[in-house]
């Protein structure tokens, strides 16, 4: 069966595009009963696992320091990010010939994708800069990295994903598109939207190639917070609060590391058309918000803690 049209022409004999088609991740047809559920087992995971952070967050009282609210933050982020593009690549699994998506829609899950992923892209660098003041200045943390300072900094987040969403998001809902417009992607990134638009696309690039730009610098910031750190922890003289700092240090950066490098390999080129970029994209958009609820309570000792009050507190509560 046929897809139906993906655009008409108006009176002035332009084509307004109606629909778009989401290619999905690449795929031998046969697995795709299996890759549906895989992938739908690994969402339904993320949206727990952070729904269990959020809450655990919330109620505990112990949690409610400035580490913690970035956590939440985080945690808000993934379980949205993982809302707003594995639905349509799980449905993909299971039409081959890819899924229909409206324009307004697209347009839609681009500004949300962007919104999520650029805040995220802040927020690591907020944590990494708390962990940098908690570890190397840590007579000084409780009066810089205060209550106020941590919603402004949160804050600063949401502010600076939202003006940058826009503005991609803009760029690409004033481009032509044409052809049959089949987007080789699971969700609609704007490197994708460039192959089918026909017209000039030099600011679009140049804007999504910031975005790889800015990441950049990010993660050059990371590892310069880690790397001042990794040279105070080396200097505790007690093995345990070195193994303490690191392992909460480690478990952060290989987050970081999940989320950036993918990022940075793929708006780095956005002139890129391989399959290998939807692929790397899983990392980011799904691993991610996945891993990140495993990283933040398995190798956190008071969430962990926060964790068994929860589950003491719901056990009691359920008994009365």
């Amino acid at each position: 069966m046929g897809f139906p049209e993906t655009g008409f022409i108006d009176s002035w004999n332009r084509t307004i595009m109606s629909k778009f088609i989401l290619m999905g991740l690449p795929h031998i047809p046969e697995m795709g009963t299996l890759l549906f559920l895989l992938f739908l087992i690994i969402y339904f995971f993320s949206l727990m696992g952070n729904s269990l952070i959020l809450v655990t967050i919330y109620v505990d009282s112990h949690l409610h320091k400035p580490m913690y609210f970035f956590l939440a933050n985080l945690s808000f982020l993934d379980f949205w990010f993982s809302t707003v593009t594995l639905p349509k690549m799980v449905q993909g699994f299971l039409e081959p010939g890819g899924s229909v998506i409206s324009f307004t829609g697209c347009l839609i899950q681009m500004f949300f994708s962007q919104l999520l992923g650029s805040t995220e892209c802040f927020l690591y660098t907020v944590m990494s800069f708390d962990r940098y003041l908690a570890i190397c200045q840590p007579l000084h943390y409780s009066t810089i990295m205060d209550r106020l300072m941590s919603i402004r900094l949160a804050a600063m987040t949401w502010v600076m994903g939202f003006l940058h969403s826009l503005l991609h998001t803009s760029l690409a809902f004033h481009l032509t598109y044409c052809g049959f417009l089949k987007i080789d992607h699971f969700f609609c990134d704007p490197t994708a939207l460039l192959e089918l638009a026909c017209e000039d696309t030099s600011v679009n690039e140049t804007m999504i190639f910031s975005i790889g730009g800015v990441a950049l610098v990010c993660f050059f910031l990371i590892l310069l917070s880690y790397g001042t750190i990794l040279r105070v922890i080396l200097k505790l003289g007690h093995t345990e609060g070195r193994y303490q700092a690191f392992s909460t240090c480690a478990s952060h950066f290989t987050a970081v590391a999940c989320f950036y490098i993918p990022c940075v390999f793929t708006y780095m080129r956005p002139h890129s058309k391989s399959t290998l970029d939807r692929i790397v994209s899983v990392f980011y958009t799904v691993l991610t918000p996945l891993l990140n609820p495993l990283i933040y309570t398995l190798r956190n000792k008071e969430m962990k803690t926060a964790l068994h009050r929860l589950r003491h507190r719901t056990k009691f509560a359920l008994a009365e």
